[in-house]
């Protein structure tokens, strides 16, 4: 069963992906910050993160930053899922390693599971 790690500050979001994931057979796990996201990845070696942009304490960017930047986890793939639509920002995850970057008003949570299983399925 792959480890999804969902970094989410959004309770009602949470309890909304972590039962889609686990009706699709991943074992999600939860963040709702980056306050010690490193050891924490290191800790559950996630299949895949998902990540949100507007966060408490560190936002994704940081959050993206720190993963990609570190030994441990820079290979683990990175899916944004976040409200900010932007050109820019769509670039910005782009040039800093994601793997998919999800709008979620544009996706349901059947469709961000859809596209996790397309990223696992990538990475082997």
């Amino acid at each position: 069963m792959e480890k999804i790690l969902l970094v989410e500050d959004d309770p009602m979001l949470i309890d909304i992906y972590t039962t889609k994931l686990k009706e699709q057979k991943f074992s999600p796990v939860v963040r709702e910050n980056g306050k010690g996201i490193l050891e924490a990845i290191e800790r559950e070696k996630p299949d895949v993160i998902v990540l949100d942009i507007v966060l408490p304490y560190l936002d994704g960017w940081e959050i993206l930053e720190k993963i990609k930047t570190d030994e441990k986890s820079k290979n683990i793939p990175v899916i944004i899922l976040s409200n900010l639509g932007q050109k820019e920002d769509i670039d910005r995850g782009f040039s800093m390693g994601i793997s998919r970057y999800l709008i979620k008003a544009h996706h349901t949570p059947s469709e961000v599971a859809a596209e996790i299983r397309n990223v696992l399925s990538e990475k082997s």
